[in-house]
């Protein structure tokens, strides 16, 4: 199947073949499998158009996941606001990459089905995501 990286805002996005592997890796141990995945990184202007139309949220955010996932196929389009990217990374003090791809997979496990709507949702999506981001660091040492 297909992840594909669209690009409606300039984005600095370093090793997108690793990437690939990482994402489709991370939805094999929840023992699913890739379908077709789309990443479309743009502004917080337009993020927040999708928001109020799709959503009917008047706010900002840092991504969007529309989910199409069928059965044990994970699919879905995810919408990345690259500025509230910069901004949360200045806010937590992380680097501008660790952020955008802690964002990625934020996505991609609610493609997988978990939720971060409480308090316990929200710290077991984080541990997920740290525990992901450590897989990706495991596929970039290896480069």
């Amino acid at each position: 199947m297909n992840i594909q990286f669209a690009f409606q805002t300039p984005c600095t996005l370093k090793n997108r073949t690793i990437l690939k592997k990482w994402i489709e890796a991370i939805i094999n141990k929840y023992e699913k499998e890739l379908g077709d995945i789309s990443y479309i990184f743009c502004s917080d202007e337009q993020l927040l158009e999708i928001n109020k139309e799709y959503l009917n949220h008047d706010y900002y955010t840092d991504i969007i996941t529309f989910d199409y996932s069928e059965a044990e196929i994970v699919s879905g389009d995810m919408f990345i606001s690259i500025d509230r990217i910069k901004d949360n990374a200045k806010a937590l003090k992380v680097p501008y990459q660790e952020e955008l791809h802690r964002v990625i997979i934020h996505g991609v496990l609610h493609l997988l089905g978990f939720k971060d709507k409480t308090e316990s949702e929200s710290q077991k999506m984080r541990q997920l995501e740290d525990e992901s981001l450590s897989v990706l660091l495991t596929f970039l040492n290896q480069k």
